[in-house]
């Protein structure tokens, strides 16, 4: 299984075949979390410290899942009551952790890149659990395993990520990875929530959203992200959902197997209709987050593989 990376920190330096290798590993942790017994040893020994700067419910929560099941000593470090709110760097607060010896650190920063430069400065393998407009690799992974799992392969199949593109790093890391596995995407959101030059990526842009879901395999709705606009993006949320909201009726210009996906958390009303996201037949969102935590166990553990044998190697230098 080829899987040559010290840290988990995009998509962009991930080749076809290490994407392959975490899904088909995943495919394995599915079955274990499906189990009775849903425990294995491959982070038995090792420290997984969580550190997120920006509030999450389900990547914290699925990561802190993952290690435990893994047999990793987890600790959630609480930031809002941390030395950061008084003032420390980021840069301090990596010597800090790195002082304490992790061997896996996971962190969600809303700053762009914050998370490479704390991996330049710790010895432990870092994951990156979101980073601003930059990306968010375990929830595209995550996304391409559902996929996978529900139309049977993971290449040349139409894809479509409507909403709210420019500020959205779910869509930035699921651009990557869907194209670097030869599939056609499409970009579906008016040209106030799309970012400049985003067709350099090889995708299709579309402001028009029935035009865009035309024979569409998958159709990946986004939240709109308040939270990072400083700015009237949109006229109102009722307009928004009007023109961009996911309904049956813009549903059915997709492929009638077509499968409904959101990595949430949701805005019924606003960006999907509360019907679509819960229809068994076309929704597949709960399945998102039953694999997010397979896909994490995945990523921590041929992560942890790739630590061992470098500290292996360091050790038989030094002897």
């Amino acid at each position: 299984m080829s899987f040559n990376q010290r840290h988990l920190l995009g998509i962009e330096p991930l080749h076809p075949s290490e994407i392959t290798a975490l899904l088909d590993l995943s495919e394995r942790y599915v079955e274990l979390n499906r189990s009775s017994a849903k425990h294995a040893e491959a982070l038995a020994g090792l420290t997984q410290i969580n550190m997120f700067f920006e509030a999450s419910t389900r990547t914290q929560a699925s990561f802190e899942l993952a290690g435990k099941r893994l047999g990793a000593d987890v600790m959630n470090m609480s930031v809002a009551h941390s030395s950061v709110k008084k003032g420390e760097t980021l840069i301090d607060t990596a010597l800090t952790l790195n002082a304490m010896h992790p061997d896996l650190l996971v962190v969600r920063h809303p700053s762009s890149g914050a998370v490479n430069l704390l991996a330049e400065k710790v010895n432990c393998a870092v994951l990156n659990a979101g980073d601003g407009r930059h990306e968010h690799p375990t929830q595209a992974l995550l996304d391409a395993l559902t996929i996978r799992r529900k139309k049977g392969r993971l290449h040349r199949l139409v894809v479509a990520i409507c909403g709210d593109i420019a500020h959205s790093r779910v869509a930035r890391s699921n651009l990557i990875l869907l194209g670097k596995m030869e599939n056609r995407v499409r970009l579906i959101a008016p040209p106030t929530l799309m970012p400049a030059g985003v067709a350099e990526f090889g995708c299709e842009v579309f402001d028009d959203m029935q035009a865009g879901l035309e024979g569409a395999d998958v159709v990946m709705m986004l939240r709109l992200q308040k939270e990072r606009m400083d700015g009237a993006f949109i006229p109102s949320e009722r307009e928004f959902f009007h023109r961009y909201g996911l309904d049956s009726e813009k549903l059915s210009r997709a492929k009638p197997d077509a499968i409904v996906m959101h990595p949430g958390p949701m805005n019924r009303g606003v960006e999907i209709d509360g019907l679509i996201a819960d229809d068994i037949n076309r929704s597949v969102i709960q399945e998102q987050v039953e694999m997010g935590v397979a896909v994490r166990m995945a990523a921590m553990d041929l992560l942890a593989q790739n630590l061992r044998r470098e500290r292996l190697k360091a050790a038989l230098r030094e002897a």
